[in-house]
């Protein structure tokens, strides 16, 4: 009883901010899309790369120590893209639809309070290399499969110009060299940064009001094979990497994860069959309330 307890502790806390989210949203109406687009653009611009930054940058973060998550965060990407191409081809999906979301899980508006939670602030900076590794993954690989067969094309290096990007690169280049940053100042970057995680959480429950149910079927699919390939995709590098029990509870909770809300942001953009992806993206966020205890109960067993 004792580690569902702690499942509990865990997960509740994150999905009590994502419902408040979603009632702020259904009293305030349609004018809480033009509140949130500024507050979504200071997160993803300001906090989030600051959040990064101040995850890899910390006294404590050793590269060292977390290139195994950091590969196996890009193997776990990957690997689920591999295990969701058969589904797609069996089932007559079209590839650029469903294999996107399979490689980018909601690692960072869930994955990272919901790390913070289950290993503490310890576990952050572990937490931030795997969202990084995914976010090379699904900027090169995922959006080349967007584009294919497609009119709009960005040059393969755009996403180094992500804010979050430039914020990874610039904390590995710290701690790479053990560049110290005064405290206080420190201090003051971290407090934003952590400032991101309840905005993440809040900001997807405002935006579960614009996802609808109308393609079910391939939502249902999407939200089972994206947790799942992860999961079969860590069990298999659980036998290999000489993981600390700490990072096999932080891969199998990463593996656990549903397709992020980003990818229906992109489908958008891209007019990939939006409604789609929307599907993919809100029934995988409520199979998470399943699949991640699972993954936690693996990791943390």
């Amino acid at each position: 009883m004792e580690i569902f307890d702690r499942i509990l502790g865990i997960i509740l806390p994150v999905f009590f901010i994502i419902a408040i989210g979603y009632g702020y949203g259904r009293v305030r109406g349609a004018a809480v899309k033009a509140d949130m687009i500024a507050v979504n653009t200071v997160s993803m611009d300001a906090l989030c790369p600051l959040l990064v930054f101040t995850a890899l940058a910390a006294k404590d973060f050793n590269l060292a120590e977390n290139a195994s998550l950091i590969a196996s965060g890009a193997l776990v990407a990957l690997g689920s893209g591999l295990l969701a191409w058969p589904v797609a081809r069996m089932l007559g999906y079209d590839l650029r639809t469903f294999l996107p979301p399979m490689l980018y899980n909601n690692c960072g508006n869930m994955g990272l309070p919901l790390a913070v939670l289950a290993f503490g602030p310890g576990g952050l900076s572990a937490a931030v290399a795997m969202f990084m590794a995914c976010n090379v993954v699904y900027f090169t690989l995922g959006i080349k499969i967007i584009e294919s067969g497609g009119k709009q094309h960005v040059s393969p290096w755009a996403f180094l110009k992500n804010p979050m990007m430039l914020a990874m690169f610039a904390g590995l280049f710290f701690a790479l060299l053990r560049i110290p940053i005064p405290a206080p100042l420190f201090q003051g970057m971290k407090l934003l940064g952590d400032a991101s995680i309840p905005i993440m959480l809040f900001a997807l429950g405002v935006r579960m009001l614009d996802i609808r149910f109308d393609s079910w079927k391939i939502g249902v699919v999407g939200a089972i094979v994206c947790p799942l390939a992860g999961l079969l995709v860590a069990l298999g590098l659980a036998q290999v990497l000489n993981l600390s029990p700490a990072q096999r509870g932080q891969l199998f909770l990463f593996a656990s994860l549903p397709p992020a809300v980003f990818c229906f942001m992109v489908a958008e953009r891209y007019q990939q069959e939006p409604d789609k992806v929307a599907a993919i993206v809100m029934i995988g966020n409520l199979a998470a309330l399943l699949f991640v205890p699972l993954g936690l109960w693996l990791g943390l067993r």
